[in-house]
């Protein structure tokens, strides 16, 4: 790992999208009104990143924890997750968006799952923003899961018990393809991680705002990019 010197921004900047429910519950609407709002500010700012240097966002749409919520807003939260992802591909298709989902997919329905894969397939060819979904996604469950298929290569002898250390498991993680994030930013006021990205945040910038996240634009996202770029980034080095 190299110390980055301030001044340059985050290449992969991960964002854990709270407030939606709030926000509308500020408006005197249903939380699934607060969810839409923020589907179309997901948009917005993925189509902002060409213009401040960030090649990579990834973005926490549902947790593991999220199915404890009430029947109703699980099932409009899926029903929003399948709307969006036929309306947006083809316009990141041509905005040149890839598109990745990580977490744990079985649990999901089949028809959102086959989205979800056409979506992939779909943008696959695109060199643009790199966009990843958190879609079921927990950073505990997806250690575990990591670790099981690790523990399967191992007991395979596929893989060395020796050989096993911090450079062998992100290889069995959703984000393998992916760098680790530079800067995580949560929206609402709240400050924790919510067991997001748990291992690839190790060395991360935080940041936690008030705004609740269907108001996050476009500006306030520069404004913490510019913050970001003022760190001095040193991963326990020492600068001379």
């Amino acid at each position: 790992m190299q110390e980055q010197s301030a001044g340059r921004g985050p290449r992969h900047v991960a964002i854990i999208m709270d407030g939606n429910g709030r926000w509308a519950q500020k408006r005197g609407r249903p939380r699934l009104f607060g969810h839409h709002a923020g589907a179309r500010r997901v948009k917005e700012i993925v189509t902002a990143c060409p213009d401040f240097g960030v090649e990579y966002v990834t973005i926490f749409a549902f947790s593991t924890e999220n199915w404890k919520r009430t029947q109703t807003e699980v099932a409009g939260l899926m029903s929003l997750f399948r709307r969006y992802i036929i309306k947006e591909m083809q316009e990141f298709v041509r905005e040149n968006v890839r598109v990745r989902f990580i977490g744990d997919r079985p649990r999901l329905d089949a028809k959102l799952r086959q989205l979800m894969d056409d979506a992939e397939a779909m943008t696959q060819a695109c060199t643009g923003t790199n966009l990843t979904i958190a879609l079921n996604y927990g950073g505990r469950d997806e250690v575990s899961r990591a670790t099981q298929r690790l523990a399967h290569d191992v007991a395979e002898g596929r893989l060395r018990p020796e050989d096993v250390n911090e450079e062998t498991l992100p290889k069995y993680l959703d984000t393998c393809v992916l760098p680790d994030p530079d800067l995580v930013i949560r929206t609402s006021g709240e400050a924790r991680i919510s067991n997001f990205l748990l291992w690839q945040s190790a060395y991360a910038e935080y940041e936690f705002i008030d705004t609740l996240w269907p108001d996050f634009t476009p500006e306030i996202f520069g404004e913490l990019l510019r913050g970001y770029g003022a760190r001095d980034r040193r991963f326990g080095a020492v600068t001379a």
